[in-house]
């Protein structure tokens, strides 16, 4: 049976008329579009497509949410990769921020934990030029390249039938981002901007429906049993709620349910 197609892009809604994808990074000063600005549904969206709609319709001081490298890459290869996820998810937030540093220390972390999954020697060309290019802060190029490195890796993976790994590191990208774009969304709460903070019920359902693509063997892995239950208590918020009003109080529950997703990933596991 051949794997299933990588599911690295999400539908997402809300997205403003107007908006200009593909350009240099928003910036931490750039002002928010009118959050009364009318609104059509473009599906099949990448990282850096939901993190500029964010950009767009809201204030983000993208550089706060910077997080410190985690740590050295465990010998699990299922944590490891939810980790290597995570950290291509701060690949999209730093381009956000303009940060050629930040980015370059950061693609020295997402190198070691490719290494880990034995993938490093094959993507260490592309990782090196990515370094080269926010350096030389040609930001529309890299933000292409940092789109097709991600689906490089993954189909890298399905094509070593690394399946779960693939899975994983899907689900550490798209947890990572809402855990981000959750954190904006609590700075900046207002009803408007509110139903930012999944991006659309859609992006919750394919995460929800990746995770369950897992083989059974990892959903009875501790780690993994705890991310599925606090994946099922953020839908359980936003399943009964109404798209367009979502109260403060299920904003602030689901941010704290995707920061205690992400502790529970670095913490190393008994």
């Amino acid at each position: 049976m051949s794997a299933p197609p990588s599911r690295s892009r999400r539908t997402i809604c809300l997205v403003a008329l107007g908006l200009c994808l593909g350009g240099m990074p928003a910036g931490a000063d750039e002002p928010a579009l009118d959050a009364a600005a009318p609104s059509i549904i473009l599906g099949d969206q990448t990282p850096a497509d939901f993190l500029d709609l964010i950009g767009q319709r809201t204030k983000a001081r993208w550089r706060l949410l910077f997080r410190p490298p985690p740590p050295t890459p465990p010998t699990d290869r299922g944590r490891a990769a939810l980790l290597l996820g995570g950290l291509m998810a701060d690949s999209f937030l730093i381009w956000q921020a303009g940060d050629s540093q930040q980015f370059r220390n950061n693609n020295q972390e997402v190198l070691s934990y490719c290494r880990m999954l034995g993938l490093g020697e094959k993507l260490l060309p592309r990782l090196m030029a990515q370094g080269k290019m926010a350096e030389s802060n040609e930001w529309k190029e890299l933000r292409s390249e940092i789109v097709d490195s991600h689906q490089v890796l993954i189909r890298m993976l399905r094509e070593q039938k690394d399946d779960d790994l693939a899975v994983l590191i899907d689900l550490g990208l798209w947890l990572r981002l809402l855990e981000i774009v959750s954190s904006v969304v609590v700075e900046n709460d207002t009803v408007e901007v509110r139903p930012l903070c999944i991006g659309s019920p859609v992006i919750l359902q394919e995460i929800r429906d990746d995770f369950n693509r897992l083989g059974m063997p990892k959903h009875e892995e501790p780690m993994i049993k705890h991310i599925g239950a606090a994946i099922e208590e953020i839908s359980s918020l936003w399943r009964s709620a109404i798209p367009t009003a979502p109260t403060a109080e299920q904003v602030i529950k689901t941010h704290e349910k995707l920061k205690e997703i992400m502790q529970v990933m670095l913490e190393k596991q008994p």
